[in-house]
């Protein structure tokens, strides 16, 4: 797909901080652009760009097979993004079950659906997000896509089980679907406090030392947002090839980033002269200290590669923060 022009997009998540960025994309690129009708915080970034006033508001469900087929079919949907999911690992694992429920049960009815669809009129095609943290708590380095997926917890486990379902949906039913594992995305709108970035940004527009629970030395792979929106897109039309159909694609920068430098590049950003108040003195147990994405593949086979280096990205989020956290 070389253009969405005329192509109606159906983006489950929309209404999230990648999704609503996804959404804002498709948008540019003159795409009808359907979402699931929910309540949407009156904070969220979704609801203050008034995003859902230039989209298809849609009733799905995507725990119900025939609400996933009513929408692709009345829609005349052609391709769809599939980022909706329970992502905070906490509440993964305070609540396995509805994890499962929704991260495993909402892929296969979608894949489903597209296939049932298949004898009717061409499937939608299908980007499938799933994360990093299938490849589990491994050795130090870099991680590629021929790395073993080592999943143990909750989380962990639904992700790679959307990641196997969209394989198995590829090779059995000839499904063009393909799946994003993405590094750490941050950028502005992510209010999910949990998270390194906008939590140090919060406590930065509000004059307060950002907090690190760590001794600041474990080392991750952090991509902005932008770039991660440019990903989805060239996974997406990499399904033009059926040889890419069932592909999983790593993205993220290639280079692991200190926990404690990606906060002084913020606070630099920021323009403060805080220190940060970093709470342990060592790493906490069963913490790896160093684990990043090799994204060779999607770089020399798609062309996808991110424009935007650290300072400037984090220059751009803390922005964000500063204009909309009042």
């Amino acid at each position: 797909m070389s253009t969405y022009k005329g192509i109606s997009v159906l983006v489950t998540g929309a209404q999230g901080f990648m999704g609503s960025w996804l959404v804002e994309r498709l948008l540019a690129e003159g795409a009808p652009v359907l979402v699931p009708r929910r309540p949407v915080a009156a904070e969220s970034r979704f609801a203050r760009e008034r995003l859902e006033e230039r989209c298809k508001l849609v009733e799905l469900d995507l725990l119900e097979l025939e609400s996933v087929l009513g929408v692709l079919n009345e829609g005349e949907v052609g391709a769809v993004f599939h980022l909706a999911a329970q992502t905070i690992v906490s509440e993964a694992n305070r609540s396995p079950v509805a994890t499962l429920d929704v991260n495993v049960r909402g892929t296969y009815n979608l894949l489903e659906a597209c296939r049932l669809l298949a004898g009717d009129r061409p499937a939608p095609r299908a980007v499938i997000a799933s994360s990093y943290h299938v490849y589990g708590q491994r050795a130090d380095g870099a991680y590629s896509e021929d790395t073993p997926m080592s999943p143990s917890y909750p989380y962990d486990v639904s992700k790679a089980c959307a990641d196997y379902l969209a394989r198995s949906y590829a090779a059995t039913y000839g499904l063009a679907v393909g799946v994003t594992r993405m590094a750490n995305v941050y950028g502005g709108g992510d209010l999910n406090w949990s998270r390194i970035v906008p939590d140090s940004a919060r406590a930065l527009v509000a004059g307060r030392r950002p907090v690190i629970r760590s001794d600041g030395t474990p080392e991750r792979d952090y991509l902005y947002v932008e770039d991660a929106v440019d990903a989805y897109l060239a996974v997406a039309r990499s399904l033009d090839h059926p040889v890419h159909h069932g592909r999983a694609w790593n993205v993220g920068l290639g280079s692991p980033v200190a926990v404690l430098d990606l906060v002084r590049e913020l606070i630099a950003a920021a323009g403060s002269d805080l220190e940060p108040e970093v709470q342990a003195k060592t790493v906490p147990r069963a913490e790896i200290d160093s684990e990043y994405l090799d994204s060779s593949a999607i770089r020399e086979e798609l062309g996808w590669a991110p424009a935007w280096d650290l300072p400037l990205a984090l220059c751009e989020t803390y922005r964000w923060y500063e204009a909309n956290l009042v």
